[in-house]
């Protein structure tokens, strides 16, 4: 799946319509060779395979993260979980908008075809829902949904929706229940194909929400199990300068357990199993004698951890050609190390891969590294409404501009309005 757009609205800080958009800019880069490796091209088509997002902190950044969480999980859970609406939470400081539906909607390519596929709810049910489908010039409605009923149905590209009427003899085109999406529901039936198709690609897309999620790091050892993916982890550390040899489970041998613990804690470290990371060793006179096995929780870095969570996130990004968007990626990195990242995603080597990240790493605003269209800013106005926009929409804006300093100097908004700290305890 190539995406193109991710636009919501009337969620949490966005009070209008906004757009990220993965569509590259008629532009010429500093580098002509960024035009070439910065940019998906599929046939007529083609897609920028970065896009950073700066602001301040408290203006909105992170909300696009929520965004994206809130329109995954509800696609993917709202058929099996009567509470799956309950991520919606609208913009409440406007009257004009605290009583109505938040929007989302994913604009995609799927094998040459692109969708247009979104929906309208509020945390009690989906207001509307449609999809689109455009297989040559003209777009065409595979399905309208306006609340309990289907107002438009393509039987010809979209005969499963069809079928399923059919078989449940339902003739008023009502849907199974107001708090599921219909496209979900569809694909639960075991012949819906299409309608499964459209959502295993959307909800392939990788999100990476804070730091520290048990979840990564369990996702992260079960990859040791697979060769290609250890292999290209202990690369990455490798590249990271971190100087981890090895890395795997090991499992406590009964006989290693000391005898003077009780017989319930003996049991527990029995079955248990720690992740060892391996270093090399010196003597003396620095000469290499050996390898010393570290308990990897207790003795790595923060940001070792996180490289190593995020490694095969990567490789399966990189290997799957999918989306995968993270939330606060210079965290715990090295400014140098988040460079070669981005420039990874940004090279010949990725082929389909898209990477968003929301960062602060004002290194990465680099005409040498990023394209114009590849940064975006989120600011918040003074009513408390979040905004997101492209460097791409400065007028003036040339390709051999020094973008960081003009931020830091606040030439494209999105920065904080510090007062002094001086005198801040009296």
């Amino acid at each position: 799946m190539n995406l193109q757009e991710f636009s919501f609205g009337n969620f949490r800080s966005f009070k209008d319509l906004n757009t990220l958009n993965l569509a590259p800019a008629k532009i010429k880069s500093k580098k002509n060779s960024f035009d070439k490796n910065n940019i998906i091209y599929d046939k007529e088509q083609s897609f920028l395979k970065t896009k950073a997002i700066y602001g301040a902190n408290a203006s909105g950044k992170s909300n696009i993260t929520r965004a994206l969480i809130a329109f995954l999980s509800i696609i993917d859970s709202s058929v099996k979980n009567n509470h799956a609406l309950d991520v919606i939470d609208n913009f409440r400081l406007s009257t004009e908008t605290e009583n109505e539906p938040t929007f989302f909607q994913m604009i995609f390519w799927l094998d040459s075809i692109k969708y247009r596929y979104g929906f309208e709810a509020t945390d009690q049910e989906v207001i509307s829902e449609w999809l689109f489908g455009t297989k040559t010039i003209r777009e065409q409605p595979y399905f309208i949904r306006d609340n309990q009923e289907i107002i438009k149905l393509d039987k010809t590209n979209f005969q499963e929706g069809d079928k399923v009427r059919k078989l449940l003899n339902n003739k008023d085109n009502e849907i199974f229940r107001n708090n599921s999406l219909y496209l979900s529901s569809l694909a639960s039936f075991g012949f819906s194909k299409l309608s499964k198709k459209i959502i295993d690609a959307i909800t392939s897309t990788l999100v990476i929400d804070g730091l520290g999620d048990e979840k990564l790091h369990n996702y992260a050892r079960t990859s040791l199990s697979r060769d290609k993916e250890k292999k290209y982890i202990l690369n990455m550390l490798k590249i990271a300068d971190i100087g981890i040899e090895d890395i795997e489970d090991y499992e406590f041998p009964i006989e290693d357990i000391p005898e003077d613990i009780d017989d319930s804690a003996k049991e527990k470290l029995n079955k248990s199993k720690f992740l060892i990371s391996s270093r090399k060793k010196f003597d003396d006179d620095r000469k290499e004698i050996g390898i010393a096995p570290m308990m990897f929780k207790k003795n790595e870095s923060e940001g070792t951890k996180k490289l190593f969570e995020l490694s095969p996130l990567i490789y399966k990004a990189i290997q799957d050609s999918s989306v995968l968007f993270i939330d606060e990626f210079d965290a715990r990195f090295h400014p140098l190390l988040t460079q070669k990242i981005v420039e990874l995603f940004n090279s010949e080597e990725n082929l389909g891969a898209q990477l968003i990240f929301i960062t602060h790493d004002t290194n990465l605003l680099n005409a040498d590294i990023l394209r114009r269209d590849q940064i975006d800013f989120v600011e918040k106005d003074k009513y408390g409404a979040s905004h997101l926009y492209s460097l791409i929409e400065f007028k003036g804006t040339r390709k051999d501009n020094l973008f960081e300093k003009n931020y830091i100097q606040g030439k494209y908004g999105a920065i904080p309005f510090l007062g002094d700290f001086k005198g801040i305890f009296k």
